[in-house]
């Protein structure tokens, strides 16, 4: 249990917004598998938001399966944000949080993003002035500072502490490292010292149930955020929570379930999107799913030219049917075909291949 100002929430394992990845059909996949409580969306304008551009809307469309929700917005003119938060507080949005931490150019330019933690006080103004408008949390996601020499997260956690935010997200790279390099735990921790009572939650590289507890041990944080580790894995919320209460390890999906839960999130992504741009947009889902599959070259060459649902039908069948070559007698993959299984950064040496076997998805944007 853990509570964001008035909303008290069933579990403290967040969903992470990826640009690109974080729309409706992705939070109903992992809703469905379970494990799953406050999902984040996309990251979307707060300008385009109150002036309803269809895209900006498409970016925070829900429905009541997909509860409790919260918006995350982008922006630097107080009036913007401001409007927005109320927007979405009587379109009956959960949460509204805020990002200060995409390191994307054309989202810092405009004072957004990474921007917001080199000008504490006006961000701080600026988030007052979203608190006293709506009755709903206001929340932060921030990264450790703009680079190593301006680690302003702690600084500005206080300033955010001060004018009412319910809770702050932190990434612990710097805007300068991006996703590369290894997350800087003690950095959090000393966010989470700076915050005081108010709920910190923990980012970056949370890619299996033991990094989701290294998270908590190493940094006191109250919650942990997952975002590429859910795509990689659907079931991390469910078997991270396991862990986290038992301290054993749930076994891992079989190919069969993998295969059920990619067919659900395709048959969502149509339901939402349409079937042809539904299609479109799996294409780039679809290998992230049988990245656990084993061999899987003749899956992979066909699905990232869908074009419809029966045409995905048939590339599942006939990859099923052309997999059995790699199996045993008892219809497992033999050993040299299994995929390894993927360590935390957490747990590995700086050489680590963790970055490659889970490589930053390639959104609508420069850099996710």
């Amino acid at each position: 249990m853990l509570r964001f100002g008035s909303l008290e929430l069933k579990s403290n394992l967040f969903l992470s917004p990826l640009a690109g990845y974080t729309n409706l059909p992705f939070r109903l996949t992992l809703r469905e598998v379970g494990g799953l409580d406050l999902a984040t969306t996309d990251l979307v304008n707060a300008r385009s938001l109150i002036e309803r551009n269809p895209k900006a809307l498409k970016l925070i469309e829900t429905c009541p399966a997909d509860r409790p929700l919260a918006v995350q917005l982008f922006g630097s003119v107080p009036e913007e944000m401001r409007d927005a938060a109320v927007m979405l507080q009587e379109m009956g949005i959960s949460s509204v949080d805020i990002n200060m931490g995409c390191p994307v150019k054309k989202v810092c330019r405009v004072g957004g993003g990474s921007a917001m933690m080199t000008e504490l006080g006006r961000t701080a103004a600026l988030v007052k002035g979203m608190v006293d408008a709506v009755r709903i949390p206001v929340t932060a996601k921030m990264r450790l500072g703009w680079d190593d020499d301006n680690l302003t997260a702690p600084d500005l956690a206080r300033a955010l502490v001060d004018v009412g935010v319910a809770a702050i997200f932190v990434h612990g790279r710097t805007r300068e490292q991006g996703f590369s390099g290894r997350v800087n735990l003690q950095g959090i921790r000393r966010v989470v010292e700076a915050a005081g009572t108010v709920p910190v939650i923990g980012n970056g590289d949370v890619t299996s149930p033991e990094a989701a507890a290294m998270m908590f041990r190493e940094t006191g944080c109250a919650g942990v955020s997952i975002g590429r580790g859910a795509f990689y894995n659907p079931w991390i919320f469910q078997h991270s929570r396991h862990f986290l209460e038992t301290g054993t390890l749930l076994p891992e999906s079989s190919f069969e379930e993998r295969v059920r839960v990619m067919c659900r999130h395709l048959d969502l992504m149509v339901e939402v999107f349409g079937e042809v741009h539904g299609c479109r947009m799996f294409r780039k889902v679809a290998p992230w799913y049988s990245k656990r599959f084993g061999p899987v070259s003749e899956f992979n060459r066909r699905v990232v030219q869908l074009v419809s649902r029966a045409e995905f039908d048939g590339i599942l069948h006939s990859y099923v049917e052309w997999r059995l070559q790699f199996l045993d007698a008892n219809g497992q993959l033999k050993p040299q075909y299994r995929p390894s299984s993927l360590v935390s950064s957490f747990m590995q040496e700086p050489s680590s291949t963790t970055r490659e076997s889970i490589p930053v998805p390639k959104g609508p944007v420069e850099v996710w």
